[in-house]
């Protein structure tokens, strides 16, 4: 049979060639959804960066700028020299906080910016893209900046201003609870806590006093009713009778609101504290938490002195003038399991709580009653 060749090639193109159906399918698909980056390029907004910068320097950071100091405090949560040391800081642990400039000859996101825009999220507890419009950083970048100035400050700061309790801190905080009525207290407890690790492991500094001609090697945590019968925990008294108990736990629940107050104060000041989680990694809510204690704790060290207390001037975290060594930053000596297992058992020695909230109830009328 004679074949027409024209006819053939034309049949094999439609047959095997023809993609008129999946060009149409492709086109129906984008019209519902959107074209996907494969057939679009990525959007570039300019931000004018530059002039950005300038504008942040002008409105808090020059000489005279056009903000004052105390406008500075109330956004930033801090003085601005507070503020420009961290800045400092991190530009010389990380070059990711330095200015660079791009292949084109542009300047990248300054410092300020990159500092900026996280405090202003770390302070508002705003979506990342809420601070486009002010600093000039886009959702992402800002994200990357939060979580990089997060980190940093903990690397830096963290052996500072979140380091264990040394020995004269310990007889601070002694001294302090025993001001109030509570000698042996260390401080309040409202969730899990690690604390007790150095207890276990024979790190923790010595504490003794006597309570009612009674004497105790361990400091002890006020907590609510739903913690254990621990020789380190002093419970309140739920539905107290007499007025000996009643008064215990008017104090006991008087004490611990001032330890809820101290962390409405963390959560006032960094708004991200009380709001709802807007990240998923536990280790990126753990970061910002910590950090934000950090910052706390270095603003506190530097208003110290406007704040009122009866009990005296607040503590000072620099140590150096105590002649105290530098913290050991190498790995820290185990205890045997044996010393483990005794200490473990001393914790949780149920008589000896009970004796202890004994013997604060009797402490604290006589306290009341100026004896």
């Amino acid at each position: 049979m004679d074949e027409n060749p024209d006819v053939s090639k034309e049949f094999i193109e439609e047959f095997f060639f023809d993609n008129s159906l999946e060009d149409r399918r492709l086109e129906l698909f984008n019209q519902i959804y959107g074209e996907g980056s494969s057939t679009t390029g990525r959007r570039v907004i300019y931000r004018e960066r530059e002039a950005c910068h300038e504008h942040l320097q002008r409105d808090y950071f020059a000489q005279d700028p056009v903000y004052p100091l105390d406008t500075f405090r109330r956004r930033f949560r801090m003085g601005r020299h507070v503020f420009l040391r961290i800045v400092d800081a991190l530009s010389n642990f990380d070059p990711y906080f330095q200015q660079r400039v791009d292949v084109l000859g542009r300047k990248g996101l300054s410092p300020l910016q990159k500092c900026t825009a996280a405090m202003r999220i770390l302070a508002y507890g705003v979506g990342a893209d809420a601070v486009d419009d002010y600093v000039r950083i886009g959702k992402s970048t800002a994200i990357e900046c939060l979580k990089n100035v997060v980190t940093h400050i903990i690397l830096i700061f963290e052996n500072e201003y979140l380091r264990k309790p040394n020995s004269n801190d310990v007889q601070r905080l002694l001294k302090m609870g025993e001001a109030r009525g509570f000698p042996g207290m260390m401080g309040s407890i409202d969730y899990r806590s690690p604390i007790f690790d150095d207890v276990l492991e024979g790190r923790a500094p010595e504490v003794n006093y006597n309570i009612n001609g009674n004497n105790y090697g361990m400091g002890y945590y006020l907590t609510d009713g739903i913690y254990p019968e621990w020789a380190t925990f002093v419970k309140t008294i739920p539905r107290p009778q007499g007025e000996k108990r009643k008064l215990f736990s008017k104090y006991q629940e008087g004490q611990r609101k001032d330890f809820e107050r101290a962390f409405g104060v963390l959560q006032s000041r960094f708004a991200v504290v009380r709001s709802p989680a807007r990240f998923w990694d536990k280790d990126d809510l753990a970061k910002i938490m910590r950090a934000c204690m950090i910052l706390h704790n270095m603003i506190v060290e530097d208003e110290r002195d406007t704040y009122a207390t009866p009990l005296g001037p607040l503590p000072s975290y620099d140590d150096a003038a105590d002649g105290l060594p530098p913290p050991n930053l190498g790995e820290e000596p185990l205890a045997s399991y044996e010393m483990y297992i005794e200490r473990t058992i001393q914790i949780r020695d149920r008589q000896k709580h009970r004796q202890l909230q004994s013997d604060l109830v009797e402490h604290i009328k006589r306290f009341h009653n100026g004896d």
